[in-house]
């Protein structure tokens, strides 16, 4: 019998994420099903109740339900619980386990198809919301030398380093004001790109050697990426990302993982195709 999968968000329709896990499951002789689902903006959780009455194996999540789905889920996840965000939900043993992929797939995209090694590295983290959060342990765990999250409001900076000292990683917060480079990579981890805007980072954050990187992705480059591209730095955007976060999760679900290059390469190929298209 196929085992039934699904993405949930609203607005979904713009979700790469069937196409993604239809590869995977076509490479590793995995009989599943993979579907869009457009969830009511106050019904995410009946959503997910009716996924589990209809034997659905899992699912994920995406904006702007990520938060809540925490509530939902009976078991977090320890990378889940340090997010306080969930992206994956597995439906198993009468129980729904919530976990997060996206801070690990940020650094499958970083390591294995950018070639950068986390450790040893002094990190900027620009933004301090969910999706910084998110990142945070996966990066810890990497081993670099420092981590320094810049936040238009400092105290939601500090707040958030705060929840993940003891490690031994040297970490600290400070306003945008106050960001002083150079750093070996810049993570934009703001919304800003969601309006096409320029966060706000000093050109001395950037370096000949740094590798500057928009979690969004789109046909253009993101001004970040342009204005990182100004000062010598190496960009690269979110679809990486999009595609490393869905490979972990098809593990979590599978038990085994996909290789991503395939993908990654007909995603890149698609959106230049289209924007060639536009022009």
């Amino acid at each position: 019998m196929t085992d039934r999968y699904c993405v949930i968000g609203n607005p979904i329709a713009h979700s790469k994420s069937p196409e993604i896990h239809a590869v995977f499951a076509a490479q590793t002789g995995q009989d599943i099903s993979y579907e869009r689902c457009l969830a009511p903006l106050d019904g995410f959780a009946e959503t997910v109740r009716n996924l589990v009455a209809q034997g659905y194996k899992g699912a994920n999540v995406t904006v702007p339900f990520k938060i809540e789905a925490v509530g939902v889920a009976s078991r977090l996840s320890e990378r889940a619980l340090a997010a306080g965000a969930v992206n994956t939900l597995s439906f198993t043993n009468g129980e729904i386990v919530g976990d997060n992929t996206d801070g690990p797939g940020l650094v499958a995209d970083i390591v294995q198809n950018a070639g950068v090694t986390l450790a040893g590295k002094r990190i900027l983290l620009l933004g301090a919301g969910g999706a910084a959060r998110g990142i945070m342990l996966p990066f810890i765990e990497g081993g670099p030398q420092s981590i320094l999250v810049a936040n238009r409001t400092r105290a939601t900076a500090d707040s958030l380093v705060a929840s993940f000292s003891g490690h031994d990683v040297e970490l600290a917060a400070c306003g945008v004001d106050e960001i002083a480079g150079p750093f070996d990579i810049v993570i934009n981890a703001t919304s800003s790109s969601l309006s096409d805007a320029m966060p706000p980072v000093p050109a001395s954050a950037f370096a000949k050697e740094t590798l500057a990187l928009d979690i969004m992705y789109g046909s253009a480059p993101s001004p970040f990426m342009a204005f990182a591209a100004a000062q010598g730095a190496s960009t690269r955007d979110g679809l990486g990302m999009l595609v490393e976060q869905a490979a972990e999760a098809f593990t979590v679900w599978r038990g085994v993982r996909p290789d991503t290059g395939d993908v990654l390469t007909q995603l890149r190929y698609a959106i230049a195709s289209f924007n060639s298209k536009e022009k």
